[in-house]
């Protein structure tokens, strides 16, 4: 794709979150991200990132890191020099996820085309339980009862009781727990029992990524899923003695491009996989719908823990979520 006469240009959105979105490491109120729009040849593509502290991201560091790799590029910025040129992250999350929008637009076909291998088609997102006291946290689910999938966070405190709570309120849903690296090896065992008898259906990135060794020696009752854990491709030699299933998220991988290279090495070595996403608007969500299309598990669920989502945005039926339309990207 050419990129002749190509002008690049991010900048940052605030989204208010629908109360408050709280993990075992922060909470916040307002979802803060960075958009980017690259143009050319009287077109544009445009595409969302997420910056996260955790992976030492700010919104100031990513529209730089945006602003200097679009200067030292120029027209000649693609998809393998982004992934040459610049560390997987949310700012070449944006750039890349922009290329894609730019060439659907500028050629007339749909991203669909390339990322899928049919038709795209809804598919179903788990709908998120922010980390609170156990009571809470079942008012919450009992809220969010009639959805078929949850994920729960958890935070290292009381989670026990959280998951018990959690399964009470809402006994005709799927669970997912999420500890963000919250739990410690010597409760582990007690964990996983608990989570079996409850029959949770995922464990997500119980400790912390290199410090997760001992997810080796120990039987896993529930299938566990490595996310801080995982980045790109070429982590997940190094993980099959310790996950059963990795998280893809596109503002890890470094875009679209490289989460599908990801996502085909991850069925070759066996893992299970759950696309997922940062607490993001439609436009962030979109390209991963695509990803999405045989994952086993989808966690695409950012716009509806907002106030307000962006418009054009994705439909959302209850939980499920539709393939983006050309309006909103690709």
């Amino acid at each position: 794709m050419s990129t002749r006469d190509c002008q690049t240009e991010a900048w940052c959105e605030s989204y208010p979150i629908n109360g408050q979105f709280s993990i075992s490491r922060e909470s916040k109120a307002t979802a803060e991200v960075v958009v980017c729009r690259i143009s050319s040849g009287g077109f544009s593509g445009i595409a969302e990132c997420v910056p996260y502290r955790r992976y030492g991201e700010s919104v100031d560091s990513v529209i730089a890191q945006i602003e200097s790799t679009a200067s030292a590029l120029g027209a000649d910025i693609s998809h393998e020099r982004l992934r040459e040129d610049l560390k997987p992250g949310a700012a070449r999350n944006a750039l890349d996820c922009a290329l894609w929008d730019l060439q659907a637009k500028s050629t007339g076909r749909h991203a669909h085309l390339l990322a899928c291998s049919s038709l795209p088609r809804p598919v179903e997102t788990a709908f998120t339980i922010s980390l609170s006291d156990p009571d809470s946290m079942a008012d919450a689910a009992r809220a969010a009862s009639r959805r078929p999938l949850l994920k729960v966070k958890l935070g290292g405190q009381n989670d026990i009781a959280a998951m018990h709570a959690v399964a009470a309120a809402a006994p005709n849903s799927r669970i997912i727990v999420d500890a963000n690296e919250a739990w410690e090896p010597e409760f582990l065992p007690e964990l996983l029992r608990e989570a079996a008898r409850l029959h949770i259906a995922l464990i997500e990135q119980p400790l912390p990524a290199g410090a997760d060794e001992a997810l080796a020696g120990i039987p896993h009752p529930v299938p566990i899923c490595a996310d801080e854990s995982v980045h790109t491709t070429g982590d997940l030699e190094s993980l099959g003695d310790r996950y059963d299933a990795v998280n893809i998220k596109l503002d890890k991988t470094g875009g679209l491009t490289e989460a599908l290279r990801m996502h085909a090495k991850a069925r070759e070595l066996g893992f299970g996989v759950m696309v997922g996403c940062m607490v993001g608007t439609s436009l962030a969500m979109a390209p991963a719908v695509l990803l999405a299309q045989d994952a086993d598990y989808v966690d695409l669920d950012g716009p509806l823990l907002l106030a307000r989502d962006r418009t054009p945005s994705l439909r959302y039926e209850g939980n499920t979520v539709s393939p983006p339309r050309s309006e909103l990207w690709g």
